[in-house]
């Protein structure tokens, strides 16, 4: 019986000793890859977070102690830590686990976090909570040197020049979001710190002169760095700088997480610690950035429609030299390395900052370039105000490549890309776009930058190979796929097509399947022609605001003989499964397409 199954029962984790703490961070990590290596998941930053989360569990009184993570998706090790190694079998399954800290799953799991840049605001609104309501405990957050150049933690960073005593900030630095880090800020850190060289550097001095001549060069460091470095960053907003400490040595985590434990009564900390993405995992180590999140079997197969972008995009910037390229630290996943290699000087990762992302295309389009941004959907919504006012407002050629559109399996609820055609079909000067499947995604791409406004082009993960030969997308007109008078189905997407084609066959009826390649605008040609008196709307988003509340409009007016019924997402937080599962929890089925269409 290994240490981490007993620590669940009756062995107390702070009982251990650091030769104990060395072996179960070694069974943590190989109980991380054998789950992900069966589920998928979120595997390097996993594995490089072991020992730090290691030593704030040992040390904290969790879950008196708060302890938030940003991003959320390096909780893997604080989950098997707080009662959850029975379940964790079950992380990003349908019941089970979610991959994200939860706030409804387990009191251990403080604040749910799934996107970037949340941990120090919401730190600092508990520390206030907290003094306000006269409680005592203390709130700690570790935030990804990734993350941690988001604009909102920079707004929480920059607030005020004091900050909430019994609050910790732990700076996980391992060089990486999920692409490397190129940020000014992450280099003015390294930099600072005397980057990778420092741990390794500090090391050396323990061998040739022992420690307590390392210990007093320590603090002679120390001393030199307050002379000659005045203006350190943390200082000026609050903190206690303490760094660099060596993230992956339980030892000295532990040890050192004493000290700031302490010294936090007094004054704010940032402590900075250096860790190895995918560490103890060779192929996770050397491309840890492809190892960030893997499929079963670690498979790293490309995303279809995200490749087919980069490609198509690739054609298209070698014929016109204005069109660009823009991401968030999303270079791999929105399919974008190909431009990065291929055109340097026009590819701009800009770091998670999205809103960043969307208004310096604004800036580039009103200076006549082309941007295309590719973002996944659930983090264009953080920025939708740039979308609306810096965009939109001014009528810019902006293309959006909204990827992971639709639902999004076992990322779960924070992932989910189900609201963008809410949140951007009643934008002014919006168009709207849902290729079909990856051979429809060129023809978009070339359709929207030939409008010279603001374009999205939504499209999910992948899709299965739908039998269906789709004419050209030309102007993005709706597509007849099947000719019927007894219901008609207007569905947008790939899967909602195959959908309806498995309705129609197992139905019985005389179905019109209609394909809406142009969300916005609706192309009322169509809707005009429509003869049956009774329609279903089908799409992966959520049903409030979305198409087909939109074309259930547009018969009120125009037909009000015609009734129309909306499927798609509830309007509820769909939690992590299969897509089958998400689609099902919806009533995204034949069974019950039959069963509403005999009503």
């Amino acid at each position: 019986m290994g240490l981490l199954q007993d620590i669940q029962k009756d062995v107390s984790l702070k009982q251990l000793d650091i030769k104990q703490l060395n072996s179960l961070s070694e069974e943590i990590r190989g109980e991380i890859i054998d789950v992900v290596k069966n589920n998928g998941g979120h595997l390097s930053a996993n594995l490089g977070m072991v020992e730090t989360t290691l030593a704030l569990h040992y040390t904290l009184d969790l879950p008196k102690d708060k302890l938030v993570f940003d991003v959320g998706h390096q909780c893997y090790t604080h989950k098997l830590l707080s009662g959850r190694y029975d379940k964790f079998k079950t992380i990003r399954q349908s019941g089970g686990l979610s991959g994200f800290p939860e706030k409804d799953e387990s009191p251990y799991d403080t604040f749910t976090t799934g996107h970037a840049g949340t941990s120090i605001a919401s730190g600092i609104g508990m520390c206030q909570a907290r003094d306000l309501l006269g409680e005592d405990y203390c709130v700690a957050v570790v935030v990804g040197d990734g993350s941690f150049s988001n604009g909102l933690n920079m707004e929480a960073l920059s607030s005020s020049s004091t900050k909430p005593k019994n609050f910790i900030v732990i700076l996980n630095d391992n060089g990486m979001s999920i692409s490397k880090n190129k940020t000014g800020l992450y280099k003015y850190i390294s930099k600072t710190t005397t980057g990778n060289g420092y741990i390794r550097g500090k090391k050396v001095i323990r061998r040739a002169f022992g420690r307590w001549v390392a210990k007093i060069l320590g603090k002679f460091r120390d001393f030199l760095k307050r002379i000659f470095n005045r203006n350190n960053y943390f200082e000026i907003f609050g903190f206690k700088y303490v760094g660099v400490i060596d993230g992956n040595n339980v030892k000295e985590m532990t040890k050192t997480l004493k000290r700031v434990r302490e010294a936090c009564k007094e004054k704010a900390v940032l402590l900075h610690v250096k860790t190895v993405k995918g560490k103890g995992f060779a192929e996770a180590e050397e491309k840890s950035d492809a190892y960030h999140g893997v499929g079963k079997n670690f498979d790293l197969s490309p995303c279809s429609f995200s490749s087919k972008l980069g490609k198509s995009l690739e054609g298209i910037m070698q014929k016109d030299k204005r069109v660009v390229a823009v991401t968030a630290a999303m270079t791999d996943g929105t399919g974008l390395s190909i431009i990065e290699k291929t055109f340097p000087e026009r590819f701009f990762d800009v770091g998670i900052a999205e809103e960043y992302a969307v208004t310096a295309s604004a800036g580039m389009a009103v200076s006549g370039l082309k941007p295309v941004v590719a973002l996944y959907s659930t983090f264009l919504q953080r920025a939708y105000d740039q979308v609306m006012h810096d965009v939109c407002l001014q009528n810019l050629p902006v293309v959006f490549c909204v990827d992971r559109a639709g639902f999004n399996g076992a990322d779960g609820k924070t992932h989910q890309g189900l609201f963008d055609i809410s949140l951007l079909s009643h934008l002014p000067n919006m168009t709207l776009l849902c290729p079909t499947s990856e051979s429809d995604v060129e023809d978009a791409l070339n359709y929207a930058l030939s409008l010279n406004s603001p374009v999205a082009i939504r499209y999910p993960k992948s899709v299965n190979k739908l039998d269906v030969q789709m004419p050209s997308f030309k102007d993005g007109k709706w597509v007849q796929i099947s000719q019927g008078d007894e219901l008609s189905v207007i569905c947008v997407g790939g899967r909602t097509l195959a959908l309806a084609l498995d309705f129609a066959k197992e139905s019985g009826k005389n179905i019109q399947i209609i394909v809406a390649r142009k969300i916005k605008p609706l192309d009322t040609e169509c809707l005009q022609t429509i003869a049956c008196d009774k329609v279903f709307t089908i799409e992966e988003n959520a049903i409030e605001g979305g198409f087909g509340q939109k074309v259930a409009s547009y018969f009120a007016e125009h037909k009000p003989n015609v009734k129309v019924t909306c499927f798609g997402a509830t309007d509820k937080f769909i939690a992590h499964g299969t897509v089958e599962e998400q689609m099902q929890t919806c009533g995204l089925t034949v069974q019950n397409l039959i069963e509403k269409s005999n009503q």
